[in-house]
């Protein structure tokens, strides 16, 4: 098992979901860095290092989890980036969203995301959710050898 504490991405406009999320991930007492991005275009700049993340030197985060509904370039887009370019394309990307339409969940699997999660209504299972989530990507699963390199992504 991987022992080096690697950092979460939290890509959601919602300032509620973003605060019960990070409870949730604290009350699992998970030691990762949570980096919270409120919308997709600044999801992509920072994974391409653009714009206020251009000095960013640190590695890519250990997941991205992903809301589908924002503002600016939601988060179908951000998928579609992150698993088409070659150097981004291994960091997990969970969505976790409200919108139980077949039709995310199917454009998201195509797009290869590694995991749909609609959020529970009721806080408790958000909860519970959350915690599982982040256990797994996190700390329990092996990212795939050099998934993780600070090189800098090309823009698309």
């Amino acid at each position: 098992m991987n022992t080096e504490v690697r950092r979460i991405l939290l890509v959601e406009d919602s300032p509620r979901d973003t605060e019960l999320t990070l409870t949730a991930l604290a009350e699992h007492h998970l030691a990762n860095e949570v980096v919270t991005l409120r919308d997709g275009a600044e999801a992509l700049d920072y994974l391409y290092r653009r714009g206020p993340f251009a000095d960013r030197t640190d590695d890519q985060p250990a997941v991205v989890l992903l809301d589908l509904k924002m503002p600016k370039v939601d988060g179908t887009e951000v998928l579609r980036q992150i698993k088409s370019d070659p150097l981004l394309k291994m960091i997990p990307v969970v969505v976790l969203t409200s919108s139980r339409e077949e039709q995310d969940v199917v454009k998201s699997y195509q797009l290869g995301v590694n995991a749909y999660i609609v959020k529970p209504v009721k806080f408790e299972d958000f909860v519970e959710a959350v915690k599982l989530l982040g256990a797994f990507w996190a700390v329990v699963n092996e990212p795939p050898p050099g998934s993780v390199s600070s090189g800098r992504g090309k823009t698309p």
